[in-house]
């Protein structure tokens, strides 16, 4: 009998609280914990020793945040994360705080003072139920040992539900070791939304079928697995572009690939904000604002909307749907798919989608040169030729995120992973590793400065023999804040990094470390990197000189 769905009463017997989380995250088929122990927590570390759960002790807590989130990215189903009282506890934050704005479902197990300590000035006492509360779903204290099943089986549903997030569960030290006669609850799956009303549906497809330039945008939770087999069958059955949010990469691939027209989010100068721009109709598929902005797209030809998600919409000036779809969205599209009428794609709108897609640069391969610091066009073209098409590949946030956001192919839905939401430095590295140890191959892209945030769990993927590669494009500043500094007050101010040797850095933690001395390096550079087992760190010297003029169109509000 499946665990995750069981019903099964569990004989009562009398255990602690911490006994009955560890039991509790085995019957939610928790594969990995993240975390590091401290006294107020460890109770639920020695509880585990004798649980299935592998426990994955982190460097810091903000990646151990960082992994759980990665777990519930690609899997759908909540990461967990383990810190102890104290400064562990706002450790947390930062990973937390970015679960929510990229839909990661996360449980987070925080340790507590005893519940007599709290109101004291007292050793590690710190209100940190009300700390974590402005920026995750929900943030609970478990002040009754009786209750940690029902708590725990609660925190796992509320981190699902769409939007999924983040859900801190407090433990108080002393209401862990108290021992309790109840049973442990495992997991269940929430309910099955149906699709969309019928005449919703039907005015949908009305609505599409009579607009000249229908455009199928797709967002975050519309480039899930279940919502993409109905997705294509729609389009190859009534073709119009597809645009992609960054969050929705890889929607369009083993699909109708030549509708394409790119992904948007950060610049409005790029293939598919000119499409959006034309567009007289807008099919949002899971979209979420926190993506992209509609001000930033809804521009141009007066558009409307057809609203297709499990939520409903956030409305705004820009962003008032004509039609809401609420309902299943794997299921509110096959079921426009089964009401529109097949047809050919227009010749108008066949040759807008060809004069767009040269741009997006998937296939394009530009000159090499001699030069020591390598074009990022180039180093993006060689990496994406080196990675197999099912790697998962995170990005991190920076000026290395922008080229691979507008020229990185994604090998297919969940394979291209960004952080658009909060634009957190520091998440690549740590996505990756949760691919890992989910058996994905995976590989990771950072700037420098992104990569010391969380380059120490170099040491934690060695020490659990992870296989992976990650990339540093080096330059030695913070050139994303850099560039923008340069547009705005005409020099920069405070981005400025000293150089470090990332490949003796990486060795030092006993990965591989490689460097590529010039453009030419790599090709080969890359290839052996996917080729050596373990963990390869790249040194990728990069030349972001021509920043300025491809962000011309910069949106200030939407960059870091």
């Amino acid at each position: 009998m499946d665990v995750r769905d069981s019903r099964t009463v569990h004989r009562m017997t009398s255990q602690t609280a911490a006994e009955l989380i560890a039991e509790g995250l085995e019957l939610h088929d928790v594969k990995h914990v993240f975390g590091i122990p401290g006294a107020k927590i460890d109770a639920v570390f020695n509880a585990l020793e004798d649980r299935a759960p592998e426990v994955v002790v982190c460097r810091h807590e903000q990646n151990a945040a960082f992994m759980a989130a990665g777990v519930g990215r690609l899997t759908r189903r909540p990461g967990v994360c383990v810190a102890t009282s104290g400064p562990g506890s706002p450790n947390l934050v930062t990973g937390l705080a970015t679960a929510p704005t990229e839909s990661d479902p996360v449980v987070a197990l925080v340790g507590a003072v005893p519940r007599a300590d709290q109101p004291k000035r007292t050793h590690q006492s710190l209100h940190s139920a009300e700390m974590f509360t402005p920026v995750t779903k929900l943030a609970i204290t478990l002040e009754d040992p009786s209750d940690a099943p029902d708590v725990l089986a609660n925190a796992f549903r509320i981190a699902t539900e769409p939007p999924a997030g983040a859900v801190v569960v407090m433990l108080p030290q002393d209401v862990l070791a108290e021992f309790v006669d109840v049973s442990p609850i495992g997991w269940h799956e929430p309910p099955a939304l149906g699709p969309a009303p019928n005449e919703a549906v039907r005015r949908a497809a009305e609505l599409i079928t009579s607009a000249r330039l229908p455009v199928w945008f797709i967002g975050e939770r519309g480039g899930r697995l279940d919502v993409i087999p109905p997705s294509h069958r729609l389009l190859e059955k009534f073709p119009m572009p597809i645009v992609e949010t960054f969050q929705g990469a890889g929607a369009a691939v083993g699909g109708p690939e030549d509708l394409f027209v790119g992904r948007v989010g950060l610049f409005r100068n790029q293939p598919g904000d000119r499409v959006l721009a034309d567009a007289d109709i807008v099919v949002t598929i899971g979209y979420d604002p926190i993506e992209y902005e509609a001000k930033y797209w809804n521009l141009g030809q007066p558009k409307k909307i057809i609203h297709i998600d499990s939520l409903a919409a956030d409305w705004d000036a820009q962003y008032e749907p004509e039609i809401e779809l609420r309902g299943d969205i794997a299921a509110t599209v096959e079921a426009i798919g089964s009401v529109l009428q097949a047809r050919r794609l227009p010749p108008e709108v066949a040759q807008l989608i060809e004069a767009n897609r040269p741009e997006l640069g998937q296939t394009l391969h530009p000159e090499l040169t001699d030069a020591a610091w390598s074009n990022p066009r180039a180093i993006v073209s060689e990496l994406r030729r080196a990675t197999p098409l099912d790697t998962v590949v995170a990005c991190d946030v920076g000026s290395n995120y922008i080229w691979m956001a507008r020229h990185f192919r994604a090998g297919g839905p969940g394979k291209l992973l960004f952080s658009n939401g909060q634009q957190t430095l520091g998440v690549a590295l740590p996505w990756a590793m949760a691919a890992n140890f989910l058996g994905l191959p995976a590989a990771s892209v950072s700037g420098d400065g992104g990569f010391l945030f969380s380059g120490v769990e170099l040491e934690t993927a060695t020490r659990n023999d992870l296989n992976l590669v990650h990339v540093v494009m080096r330059d030695n500043a913070y050139d994303m804040v850099g560039f923008q500094e340069v547009m705005k007050y005409g020099r920069t101010s405070g981005t400025e990094l000293g150089y470090y040797d990332v490949v003796k850095f990486a060795e030092a933690f006993g990965a591989t470390g490689l460097r590529v001395e010039s453009e030419r390096d790599l090709p080969d550079v890359f290839a052996a990197a996917f080729e050596i087992p373990g963990v390869v760190v790249v040194d990728v010297p990069v030349d972001y000189s021509h920043n300025i003029e491809l962000a011309h169109h910069l949106l200030p509000s939407s960059t870091a």
